[in-house]
């Protein structure tokens, strides 16, 4: 066919389908405001049972006497509390997560309902285990987890369910007390380091990783709740931060540069013990000029480096120019 008749061809499709639309009502249909499903409709596709349908946490646990004591603590949880309608939060039960139950509890066998007609929360993705909070906590919790999906514990496949239990008891966030453990039953390495000679005080529960990590994910690197390692030090280590007159070079804005915020066997978590750690960008000084100590063969010019802070003691910066004007950091 030539190019005219098949351009001619369309030309008619087209008409003969807006002819079409036109008796279905125009195109002005097609713009119509429509519902989409509800959500309890997804959760019915999650749970694979189009079947099932949903009858209320007071009908499901009257069946069903196994989870009282769920029933319990979910009651004085803060779940718990938004079932009731005077508080205008959205209604959470425990078909929120489960699924519809009334297939579940037309089948009990010796107090127990038929747990294989919920959604299946051990077999289904990470992703989607995730997409069951974030169907409220997405509109209920959005400065907590804007980041979330881009945040290193979404890619890595971990999901809200993984550090949050639920059933464990009427306090469904994370304790302080329990963020270090949780957090080192995957962070091995960082969990190693914090055991370090010279270390954060985590394991003593002064200070926990979510003080410096946000783990619901930041745009800042390794989740960091600071933009940079500056900031974020500054909280407790004030005094370090400046600004100051005479600032140490461009090291100011990364204290890592220096120093393993997760343990180090060096003093003051240091990464290289001094003065091998200032050798790594200053040259220190030659044998005849103010050796900290020498050989005892002077001409050899074998100088034998000791701790540079014991001169240098504002070594993150000082408001006062040194003793001599060649002097850097000593007071």
């Amino acid at each position: 066919m030539s190019r005219p008749k098949r351009i001619w061809c369309w030309i008619a499709a087209a008409a003969a389908v807006g002819v079409t639309l036109a008796g279905a009502g125009g195109c002005a249909s097609m713009r119509d405001s429509r519902a989409t499903w509800p959500i309890k409709e997804y959760e019915k596709l999650i749970a694979g049972r189009l079947d099932a349908d949903y009858v209320g946490n007071v009908t499901c646990l009257a069946k069903c006497h196994a989870h009282d004591a769920i029933a319990r603590d979910f009651r004085l949880s803060v779940h718990g509390e938004q079932i009731a309608a005077e508080t205008g939060l959205p209604l959470v039960n425990c078909e929120s997560c489960h699924g519809p139950g009334s297939l579940a509890i037309a089948n009990i066998v010796e107090g127990k309902c038929d747990a294989s007609t919920f959604i299946d929360l051990e077999k289904i993705p990470a992703g989607a285990k995730s997409l069951i909070c974030l169907k409220c906590h997405a509109g209920q919790s959005v400065k907590s987890i804007t980041a979330w999906p881009g945040s290193r514990h979404a890619a890595a496949d971990v999901s809200c369910l993984d550090c949050h239990k639920l059933h464990k008891g009427p306090g469904q966030k994370v304790a302080r007390k329990e963020i270090y453990p949780l957090c080192s039953s995957c962070h091995s390495r960082e969990a190693a380091m914090s055991n370090l000679p010279s270390r954060h005080p985590l394991a003593e529960g002064i200070m926990t990783c979510a003080d410096c990590h946000d783990p619901h994910g930041t745009l800042n690197d390794g989740d960091l709740r600071e933009p940079t390692t500056r900031l974020l030090c500054a909280k407790c280590h004030a005094d370090k931060a400046g600004p100051f007159v005479f600032e140490h070079a461009d090291l100011m804005t990364d204290c890592q540069t220096c120093h393993e915020p997760h343990g180090s066997t060096n003093s003051e978590m240091t990464r290289w013990a001094r003065p091998f750690l200032c050798l790594q960008c200053h040259q220190g000084h030659n044998g005849t000029r103010r050796p900290v100590l020498t050989s005892g063969d002077k001409a050899a010019r074998t100088v034998f480096f000791g701790d540079c802070a014991a001169c240098h003691t504002r070594i993150h910066g000082t408001d006062l120019p040194g003793y001599r004007n060649d002097d850097r950091f000593t007071r």
